[in-house]
């Protein structure tokens, strides 16, 4: 991936290895806040990756005890004080979240799948974050809670649009309703989570291990089954079929599938191309 294509980063940090981007929120002493540069810099980023095909999986882990606080609340009174003087300025206010909206719905439409690493908490802002992935692993002192309505606001960003797909409408009622924290564990039960750690490090770990099984499969078959269980989760069932001929048909390869089994048998890892670098239009 060419990272100088990347502005300089200052709430993340990023590194490409083996096909794997991983993208480490660096803000610990404000417990990894969502500030105006944070939004910028992971609408760059997210960019970036879904356009260069290098990397076959994200990681996405928080520095520090949390993972992320949510919206430093700080921009509260500066960034993101909102004018509801005049009709003009209230229909403003739906472009303005539409572009929040757009940068965590980068993660739920890049190319590649996301993994999540969650220790601590993951709050506000984070859980409208983490609802956007793939695949969420937790620390057992993990815990996530939809803390816009502690704050006198309805979440907007993503949690009470994805969360009631991941989670019982019941609980996810309770949870917006309330306020309350949701454990770790009991996310695990319910499917939230895929695993619980017993530390930050495990939980790392799993996270990456997850993403190198992910790399060595064939990139273009990993795009489009991302591609069928979103449609799937969002259409009947005789939709989601329809799309499933349409995507198979579009990408299957007599190569790929030989060379997967091929190295099965073998016991090594599999040779594929990666997806083809989107470039700028015009460019």
């Amino acid at each position: 991936m060419n990272t100088t294509a990347l502005p300089p980063m200052t709430r993340f940090g990023l590194t490409l290895q083996d096909h794997i981007a991983h993208l480490r929120l660096n803000r610990p002493e404000r417990m990894n806040a969502m500030d105006p540069a944070f939004w910028h810099e992971l609408e760059a980023v997210l960019r970036q990756l879904h356009r260069s095909g290098e990397a076959r999986a994200l990681v996405v882990s928080g520095e520090g005890k949390h993972f992320s606080s949510g919206m430093d609340l700080a921009v509260f009174g500066d960034s993101l004080a909102l004018d509801g003087a005049s009709p003009e300025a209230r229909a403003a206010v739906f472009d303005r979240l539409g572009e929040l909206q757009a940068t965590f719905t980068l993660l739920e439409t890049l190319r590649i799948p996301v993994i999540f690493a969650i220790q601590g908490a993951c709050v506000g802002g984070a859980v409208d974050l983490v609802t956007a992935g793939c695949v969420r692993y937790a620390t057992r002192d993990a815990f996530f809670c939809i803390q816009e309505i502690n704050i006198g606001m309805v979440a907007d960003v993503g949690t009470l649009q994805r969360l009631p797909k991941l989670l019982p409408m019941g609980l996810v009622k309770e949870l917006a309703y309330t306020g309350r924290r949701l454990s770790a564990e009991r996310a695990l039960a319910y499917g939230f989570v895929n695993e619980v750690f017993d530390t930050p490090e495990a939980c790392l770990a799993a996270a990456l291990e997850c993403a190198r099984e992910i790399a060595a499969k064939s990139p273009v078959a990993i795009w489009g089954t991302k591609q069928v269980l979103h449609y799937a989760r969002d259409h009947s069932v005789e939709d989601s079929l329809r799309q499933m001929g349409w995507i198979q048909g579009a990408i299957w390869s007599n190569e790929h599938v030989l060379e997967a089994v091929a190295a099965m048998k073998e016991k090594r890892a599999g040779q594929f191309p990666p997806l083809e670098p989107i470039k700028p239009f015009g460019g």
